[in-house]
């Protein structure tokens, strides 16, 4: 399988295991120490080709990610669930099964800033702040990586899911 937008990763060790499953490229932050010449070439392909954040469902790799797209507010953003990404004592892309994998990258995610499509008021009676499994299974439902509940109701407004559409999946989860 072909991905024409280039994956940005944390190393090598990442870029590897993509390499053993997909025709790509990708480009390596270096873990956290992500410097403005490597920004400026994440810039500069997403203008071109289109930039997937691949990074790590760790805190470094949420740090990675915000940081990437406050620079690069259009890129693309694909997450593995970290339940899928554990082997030998460490969390990573690189330790992620190819179908965890691969799921994350068929699910790829466009984050937009525009007008709130879920007010707060809206989540507050979703009853999902204080509620780890509904927290977790919304996440996981719209493929938006983990995080707290604050970051939840920010990335379902930036990937525009309304308040009926989380409820018809809390629904269907039978929450």
């Amino acid at each position: 399988m072909k991905i024409n937008e280039v994956i940005v990763v944390e190393g090598k060790s990442d870029t590897a295991k993509l390499k053993s499953l997909f025709d790509c490229d990708t480009i390596e932050t270096g873990g956290s120490s992500l410097d403005r010449d490597c920004l400026a070439r994440m810039k500069d392909l997403s203008k071109t080709r289109g930039i997937i954040i691949f990074t790590d469902p760790d805190f470094p790799g949420m740090q990675i990610r915000q940081k990437i797209t406050d620079y690069i507010p259009n890129a693309k953003h694909a997450f593995v669930q970290k339940k899928d990404s554990i082997a030998h004592g460490k969390v990573g892309i690189a330790e992620a099964t190819p179908e965890a994998i691969k799921e994350a990258l068929l699910h790829v995610v466009t984050f937009k800033n525009d007008q709130p499509t879920l007010l707060w008021d809206e989540f507050l009676q979703l009853d999902i702040i204080g509620n780890t499994k509904k927290r977790l299974y919304v996440y996981d439902y719209f493929h938006l990586g983990f995080g707290n509940a604050k970051t939840l109701y920010k990335r379902l407004n930036m990937a525009q899911i309304s308040f009926d559409h989380v409820k018809q999946a809390l629904e269907e989860g039978k929450f």
